[in-house]
């Protein structure tokens, strides 16, 4: 959704506890100067959240196609409640951007379906430089903020669920 377009009401964070919380954020290197600054959106708005920084492991990636291995080795190794991914993939005069984007899309949503950590998408696919920059800090905000936010909403609802199933089978079985 585009920032511009994003109305602020009701999109408050959840009162949720997050001193236990370990979130993983991999930024790729290609673009640096748009994912440094994607990068520094998110760590703002997790400290914001009272995510403590010791809580949060940043990794770097060569390019925005290895975002998707990277999350999944460490849905594998463990111990996250979100998975940050993010990257920039300017159009160019090639296909280039259509595989790249295709292969990150792809990747991560397949993650998403198949992990119990979620995978938060936070690259951005931009026609050109600027509007990158405008997504990168600049007019239209921080990309990399949202996706620290959505993290962390995305953590409230893993709780919300669990519990709620909980309850759930806790109430079949007294019934059973």
């Amino acid at each position: 959704m585009s920032t511009k377009l994003k109305t602020k009401d009701g999109s408050k964070l959840p009162s949720v506890n997050l001193q236990d919380a370990r979130f993983a954020v991999v930024a790729a290197e290609w673009n640096s100067h748009i994912t440094d600054a994607l990068l520094d959106g998110a760590l703002k708005k997790f400290c914001e959240a009272g995510v403590a920084a010791d809580m949060i492991d940043v990794f770097r990636v060569p390019g925005t196609v290895e975002l998707t291995y990277a999350a999944a080795q460490l849905i594998k190794l463990g111990g996250y409640v979100g998975i940050v991914v993010l990257g920039c993939v300017i159009r160019g005069d090639t296909a280039h951007f259509d595989y790249v984007c295709s292969s990150v899309t792809s990747g991560i949503t397949r993650l998403n379906a198949a992990a119990k950590t979620p995978v938060i998408f936070g690259v951005l696919t931009t026609d050109n430089e600027q509007q990158a920059l405008d997504r990168a800090g600049g007019c239209l905000g921080n990309k990399g903020e949202e996706a620290a936010e959505c993290a962390i909403k995305m953590y409230d609802f893993t709780l919300k669920s669990i519990k709620k199933t909980s309850e759930r089978f806790s109430s079949y079985e007294k019934n059973s």
